[in-house]
């Protein structure tokens, strides 16, 4: 990147206060956007747009909750004021339901109708509010986050991962309604991303675990996913829509056995030895 990778373009990142949403936000600065950080209200939001704007780069603060339609529409008004435009939209914001996201016969209706309500419901008004600003300024770029937790079965968190498989979709819907009006979406399906809130969720051999399936043999940095959240903001990726990509360390690109066998050959090599 060379600094000018996005001059000129308007970026709107929801959870933009958090692990990800911050090292995004920066990533796309540094490329040249103006940056709108998004959360709700009481998160460091507002320090996080602080320290940016001390290192020199165009960012600013709102508040934003995907819970409610309003909040999202004045969230988009306040980037077409501030900025008069908008071209990347980086739905960045989730609700994880955990440790209460079990299984489907645990499910409470309440926690399903939450998580559905802000990762579904709020990705779908954040397109529907930010197409319009697209589409008059000539185009732009929609990047979903979802999670590699929507392609694989597990025992928890049923109700975001189907949450994050319905926002694939939604991806696929949006990519081909307003294609032809210059705006791309794309999601990234992210596994295992090291944050302050994944290492009280997940204990160390936990993350192990994790390690031991990942093909780079180690766990995500926030820094990763914003490095394709900014190729994917650029016009360097203008003719990538409608694409779903992994990123997580090549998490699902083995068979599930590989980890098992490849420990079960390295013993039996130790004990032939």
């Amino acid at each position: 990147m060379n600094g000018q990778e996005l001059k000129g373009k308007v970026a709107l990142i929801s959870g933009g206060a958090g692990a990800i949403g911050s090292a995004t936000a920066r990533r796309l600065a540094q490329d040249g956007a103006r940056v709108v950080i998004a959360d709700l209200p009481g998160s460091p939001m507002h320090e996080v747009a602080e320290g940016l704007r001390s290192d020199g780069l165009d960012v600013v603060a709102h508040a934003l909750d995907l819970s409610q339609e309003d909040s999202i529409r004045e969230a988009m008004a306040f980037t077409a004021a501030t900025y008069g435009r908008l071209d990347v939209l980086d739905n960045n914001a989730a609700m994880k339901g955990l440790p209460a996201d079990g299984d489907v016969l645990g499910m409470s209706t309440e926690l399903w109708d939450q998580v559905m309500g802000c990762n579904v419901r709020g990705t779908m008004l954040m397109c529907k509010y930010a197409l319009p600003l697209m589409i008059r300024g000539g185009g732009g770029s929609i990047i979903n986050i979802s999670s590699g937790t929507s392609v694989a079965g597990e025992r928890y968190q049923t109700a975001y991962a189907v949450s994050k498989g319905a926002i694939n979709t939604l991806t696929l819907y949006v990519a081909s309604q307003h294609g032809a009006q210059g705006v791309r979406c794309n999601a990234l399906l992210v596994g295992s991303v090291t944050t302050p809130a994944m290492e009280r969720a997940l204990p160390q051999p936990m993350r192990e675990v994790l390690c031991a399936h990942k093909l780079t043999g180690r766990l995500g940095l926030p820094s990763d996913i914003a490095e394709v959240v900014g190729f994917l903001a650029s016009d360097r990726s203008s003719w990538v829509t409608g694409q779903l990509w992994a990123v997580d360390g090549g998490y699902y690109a083995h068979q599930p056995t590989m980890p098992q066998f490849a420990a079960l050959r390295a013993a039996v090599s130790a004990n032939g030895a």
